[in-house]
């Protein structure tokens, strides 16, 4: 058997292959941005034979870059965001991609409900309707545009598409589907009241196969090996939600770990042993065949400054990171109870497609050394938000491992960690969600006798924070304001929201 895996983690942009040797080291790593497009406000889709072309140009430089022989390669794991609606035609052709970002189905998730199908799924899925679920959106196309929902022979996410390519297999995994609302979280199957539920009741066949994410789902084609350098007949397990697998990979394995992810996403979660909690949460997802995720999360992190940078930043003079830039900005002032206030909300709230971000309290003394600070903070007050709710439902941790983009920051995580009051850590790679696909392909080829086992062998804990005790009453007392003033906004919001609707 090979001594190496590779792991692809597909996020909403990005495609990334990275080469794993077991004992975690990067051979190589090679990532490739793809395109949104916004035909119409809120609808935020890609093209699929972009996101395919990306694949194979990552994968087989990859393998180039590394220098190994693609046999050489035990097995792949693709790790991919959660949610949106990514389908095949009858034929098994690329047919629509619609992201997670999207937010066309807001008033659909609204109406659903008012009807009470919150009411009839949460017991089942452990999620209520909300914009960019994929069972909302596929309930919009449904309604909305009948002619392409009569194409749509199979329902997949975004890791599953590429896993269809590589394999020519129809199939979703455990981790993935619990996470976007169409299992019975207790059962781990698809439920046809659930789908009734969302009107759907006709739509069971178009749901694929089910697999565990640690699971040999395919194996890859000669077809697929001629288009990216690797060996046909190389093992493709499942795969995992990118949550579970940055998890998995930042070496959070454990019953009461947590792990947080400041990506494009706002991402809080807990593994624990049962998926009943004392009161209602986001979302659940299974961790591995036995336990559960808790989450809370929102369209709400680091996105936030990927669109500072781009539409302020991106004129940088050479060899200067304008990520590093707007954080060395932000670390230049101390924090303030008067500074400004941002909220997080370019792609809406989780419980507000409405909502928007904004600056509030900016005056004339102000630098952009303030704002940047304050959006550095509206991120991780979102956050808390989030941890919030879930220590509401019964959910207990102590510490957290910070993955994702905003984790490579010098100063991101030391506000994380004082804000949110708990030690933080960073583990060694950066491309965690990759590590972990790789620790479940090495799991699926019995490389590792589970996922604790891998993340032990393949992930390194890098850097360590600890609270600033002097900083927690500033800290609250601007999370309170924080929240007075997205709780005062919520009815302008829907004002505006209108406004547009009517233009």
């Amino acid at each position: 058997m090979g001594k190496y895996l590779l792991g692809l983690d597909a996020g909403n942009t990005v495609i990334k292959a990275v080469i794993f040797d077991l004992g975690g080291r990067e051979l190589a790593y090679v990532a490739e941005e793809g395109h949104s497009r916004m035909p119409k406000p809120g609808h935020v889709e890609r093209g699929l034979g972009e996101l395919w072309a990306n694949a194979q140009t990552v994968i087989r430089a990859c393998i180039e870059k590394s220098g190994i022989a693609a046999d050489e390669i035990a097995a792949i794991g693709c790790a991919g965001h959660g949610n949106g609606l990514y389908a095949l035609d009858k034929a098994g052709e690329p047919l629509i991609a619609i992201q997670s970002l999207d937010t066309r189905a807001s008033q659909l998730a609204d109406e659903l409900e008012a009807a009470g199908v919150g009411d009839i799924a949460y017991p089942i899925c452990q999620q209520r309707p909300w914009p960019s679920q994929t069972p909302t959106l596929l309930a919009w196309l449904k309604r909305h545009d009948p002619e392409q929902f009569a194409r749509i022979g199979t329902v997949l996410l975004c890791k599953d598409f590429i896993t269809n390519r590589l394999t020519g297999e129809r199939i979703s995994e455990v981790s993935d589907m619990i996470g976007c609302g169409l299992l019975n979280v207790v059962e781990r199957r698809y439920d046809q009241r659930l789908m009734e539920a969302y009107g759907l009741g006709d739509c069971m066949d178009l749901l694929p196969r089910l697999v565990e994410s640690d699971e040999i789902a395919g194996r890859v084609t000669q077809t697929a090996a001629a288009l990216t350098g690797l060996a046909a007949g190389t093992p493709v397990v499942g795969g995992l939600f990118d949550v579970i697998a940055s998890a998995v990979g930042s070496g959070v394995t454990r019953t009461g770990a947590a792990s947080i992810i400041a990506g494009t996403w706002s991402i809080n979660q807990v593994i624990t042993d049962r998926p009943e909690l004392e009161a209602p949460i986001f979302m659940s997802s299974s961790f591995d065949r036995t336990r559960y995720m808790a989450m809370e999360n929102s369209a709400t992190s680091a996105a936030n400054l990927e669109w500072m940078v781009r539409e302020f930043f991106a004129d940088c003079e050479e060899g200067v990171s304008p990520f590093d830039l707007c954080c060395e900005l932000a670390a230049s002032v101390e924090p303030q109870l008067a500074a400004p206030f941002y909220h997080p909300f370019l792609y809406g709230a989780q419980t507000d497609g409405n909502a928007r971000a904004g600056f509030h309290g900016v005056a004339g003394w102000h630098t952009k050394a303030h704002l940047m600070r304050a959006v550095l903070e509206g991120v991780v007050f979102g956050h808390r938000w989030h941890i919030e709710k879930l220590r509401a439902a019964g959910v207990r941790f102590d510490e957290a491992v910070l993955s994702g983009g905003g984790s490579r920051s010098k100063v991101w995580p030391q506000i994380f960690t004082d804000v949110l009051g708990v030690p933080v850590s960073i583990a060694r790679s950066k491309e965690t969600g990759a590590l972990g696909a790789a620790i479940a392909a090495g799991t699926g080829v019995g490389l590792f006798r589970d996922f604790a086992e891998g993340a032990a062998s393949m992930v390194t804990v890098e850097r360590h924070y600890t609270p600033n005790p002097a900083l927690a009453d500033l800290y609250e007392q601007r999370y309170r304001i924080y929240r007075d003033i997205s709780d005062a906004m919520t009815p302008i919001w829907k004002r505006m929201a209108a406004l547009g609707a009517a233009a």
